[in-house]
């Protein structure tokens, strides 16, 4: 179940980091919902953190949930902002994925 947590907590630091994103191209009232988003997501995902992090080892907890920010981040930048997907991206992706598996699989 932490995992589950974890997995979600995630999700939702690609969720505050998209929404930093969509604030940068809009203005106005449009952007304060977008700030609104972001504080929202990064509220959640913190509290998830926190919570998965009750019963896996932290360094593990945390570097798991950076890497599916990042990737997510890296993904919705490239799908929805429009950012190159150059072959080096998508390898270091790839071996950034590759990581968080191996961590999941050595730790306890």
């Amino acid at each position: 179940m932490n995992w589950i947590i974890l997995i979600i907590a995630g999700l939702f630091e690609v969720g505050f980091a998209s929404c930093l994103g969509k604030a940068k191209e809009t203005s106005g009232t449009e952007s304060y919902f977008w700030y609104g988003g972001f504080l929202v997501c990064l509220t959640v995902s913190m509290i998830l953190l926190i919570k998965a992090s009750e019963n896996l080892p932290i360094g593990t907890a945390y570097a798991v949930w950076t890497g599916i920010g990042a990737v997510g981040t890296v993904l919705v930048g490239i799908f929805i902002f429009n950012e190159p997907a150059t072959f080096w991206r998508i390898f270091f992706i790839c071996t950034l994925i590759a990581s968080i598996v191996g961590l999941k699989a050595v730790s306890n």
